[in-house]
């Protein structure tokens, strides 16, 4: 899910969790006040909506697929953060903790490298786009 709104981490843990499941690990990735030494007063992602909603959904499906049983749901934020709030949130449900985790971790991992997602950091003296927050590499 792309979201325009902040991410409620409860609702996305609502989705996954359930009976059948022993384990939930969630990842909050959060846009942080500092990056490579400068201060950082906003971020901004930019996205590809109708790509990025796909590939979060082939993303899940293979988590899914990989961890049997395993339930995953991903979100990520459009638009301007502050410092502070959620930029994306991953939460895996699992019988067993290994597998709750590892989903998890491959979720967030797999969201980084395939999601057509950039990420613009805005410091007090000017903006830079991120490195390794795009498509194939490439700055938008």
């Amino acid at each position: 899910m792309i979201e325009n709104d902040p991410i409620d981490p409860a609702a996305l843990i609502a989705r996954v969790a359930g009976p059948d499941c022993g384990a939930v690990s969630v990842f909050i990735g959060t846009a942080r006040q500092a990056s490579g030494g400068r201060r950082v007063v906003a971020l901004e992602y930019d996205v590809y909506d109708t790509l990025a909603e796909e590939t979060c959904r082939a993303i899940a499906a293979e988590i899914e697929r990989e961890f049997v049983p395993c339930r995953i749901a991903i979100a990520h934020r459009r638009g301007r953060l502050v410092p502070g709030e959620s930029a994306v949130v991953v939460a895996a449900a699992a019988p067993h903790r290994a597998a709750a985790i590892e989903a998890c971790r491959q979720g967030i991992e797999r969201v980084k490298a395939r999601a057509p997602i950039w990420k613009k950091e805005h410091y007090e003296e000017g903006a830079a786009w991120v490195r390794g927050h795009s498509l194939g590499g490439e700055e938008p």
